[in-house]
């Protein structure tokens, strides 16, 4: 799925959620800003494909070959594209958001990063109107930023996938763009866990890319309190020997796996 297919500046292919676009109000559950109080636009479509994705009903449609965690569970079914993406104006999307009184914005997905051109609009649009908006933009750091975008964005969240994924090297993996955020004031970079051994990989990623410490935030994976849990002890052990920040996912701990909050 190239970024050119999907792009548009006068619309936005957002998340269907509970019959309407999924926007809303909360606090950010994880990484540099968790706790704070943030709008949440969720951009449908990706260009990956996580076995452990949490907001699987942005990509994994109906006629894909895909594989998630949850095709074990009975009952499991991929998601009608159709009835799961809700087709935005940006007029329509700034109004959802003024609606609520806050300022920070997170751009969210599946991979907000595919509608960069709608997203500069609608950032435009709103401080058309309060330049006292700020935007941040969650991606899993494939994809490079135009000049436009990049303008825009206040800060960066960039969640490179590891082998636990479940996507090849080959896509999950891009060099220019990791350059990019590497060498980018507004990036820091969150690293999902499932197991110790993964530690290696963000070892490797972070020399290879020069990502200092500093910029780095570990994250246990897991969907439920109990699976965080197990995994969050020896997490913190490892974030406090190589001086990484630690990130727990405030949201599950709160409303467990409910979407939309």
């Amino acid at each position: 799925m190239s970024q050119q297919t999907v792009s548009r500046r006068d619309r936005l292919k957002l998340a269907r959620l509970h019959g309407r676009p999924e926007i809303f109000y909360s606090i950010q559950g994880e990484g540099k800003s968790m706790g704070r109080p943030s709008v949440f636009v969720r951009c449908s479509l990706c260009n990956l494909h996580c076995v452990w994705c949490d907001t699987d009903y942005t990509w994994n449609w109906v006629g894909t070959k895909f594989t998630h965690e949850n095709d074990r569970k009975p009952g499991y079914r991929k998601f009608d594209r159709k009835k799961w993406i809700a087709d935005c104006t940006i007029a329509e999307v700034a109004e959802a958001v003024r609606k609520f009184l806050c300022r920070n914005v997170i751009f969210t997905g599946g991979e907000p990063m595919l509608q960069q051109e709608g997203l500069t609009a609608l950032a435009q649009t709103l401080r058309a109107t309060d330049d006292g908006y700020r935007f941040e933009v969650e991606t899993n750091g494939t994809l490079c930023p135009a000049p436009d975008f990049d303008a825009c964005i206040d800060q960066y969240n960039v969640s490179p996938k590891l082998e636990n994924s479940g996507n090849s090297r080959r896509l999950r993996e891009k060099p220019a763009a990791m350059q990019f955020f590497a060498a980018s004031p507004k990036a820091n970079f969150k690293f999902v866990l499932s197991d110790a051994a993964d530690l290696a990989e963000v070892t490797a990623l972070a020399e290879k890319y020069g990502i200092r410490n500093e910029q780095v935030w570990l994250m246990p994976e897991g969907t439920t309190p109990g699976m965080l849990s197990k995994r969050r002890k020896w997490l913190v052990e490892i974030c406090k020997e190589r001086g990484y920040h630690y990130t727990d996912r405030l949201h599950i701990q709160i409303w467990g796996k409910k979407k939309g909050v």
